[in-house]
């Protein structure tokens, strides 16, 4: 049996949502799915781009793993990071998407188990090997300032911009790019605020999305 909360949202959906879009649920469902925007995203439960974006079904293809992080392309088939990639794969080469958002969020504890160093917590240690991945971004923002909450919006940010870079080391990411068929965002959530700031892809400043310029 499910968790009761699972039920009882799931009797919602087929009283709400389900009945006012059923027509869209059978398209999707004989037709396939076709959308144009791809989001990878963190597995933080605060943080749903389904509820943020206010989207329908078949509208996103939503990504998520620990800090929204996409790692560098890789052709070792033994390589360990292929589960986002095969994603990414799927969305350019198969769904021909034509926008990746990358959506980073502030309170990221992965983010923060990687600034505090933090202990395993699990023998396999798996978020902290995940995390290394930052490594690079880390040190291309230069040394911690010693005040927390600034220091892990940099790294946040950060992140976000290491995923960036490191979806344009995919060769076919590149050419989609290239050609003109794909574009790539970054986007920060700020969870207690509702916030959500967008990067300005000419400077790498990221924006309020509302009353921009």
């Amino acid at each position: 049996m499910l968790p009761q909360r699972l039920t009882a949202g799931y009797q919602s959906f087929l009283d709400g949502r389900f009945k006012t879009e059923s027509k869209r649920y059978q398209e999707l469902g004989e037709s396939g799915q076709n959308p144009e925007i791809m989001l990878i995203g963190c597995v933080d439960s605060r943080v749903s781009p389904e509820v943020i974006f206010d989207a329908g079904p078949g509208e996103m293809l939503v990504v998520r793993n620990v800090a929204n992080l996409v790692p560098k392309y890789e052709t070792d088939p033994k390589a360990s990071h292929h589960g986002t990639s095969a994603a990414i794969e799927f969305g350019v080469n198969g769904l021909k998407v034509k926008h990746i958002v990358v959506l980073g969020h502030a309170s990221c504890g992965g983010v923060r188990a990687f600034h505090d160093h933090a202990e395993p917590l699990s023998q396999g240690d798996f978020i902290s090997k995940w995390m290394a991945q930052i490594e690079p971004a880390a040190e291309r923002i230069g040394p911690m300032t010693g005040d927390l909450k600034t220091d892990l919006k940099r790294l946040e940010l950060a992140v976000v911009e290491e995923s960036l870079n490191n979806l344009m080391t995919f060769p076919f990411v590149r050419r989609a790019v290239e050609e003109g068929r794909l574009q790539l965002h970054g986007a920060y959530f700020g969870v207690a605020t509702g916030l959500l700031f967008s990067r300005n892809p000419k400077t790498g400043e990221f924006k309020a999305c509302l009353g921009e310029d």
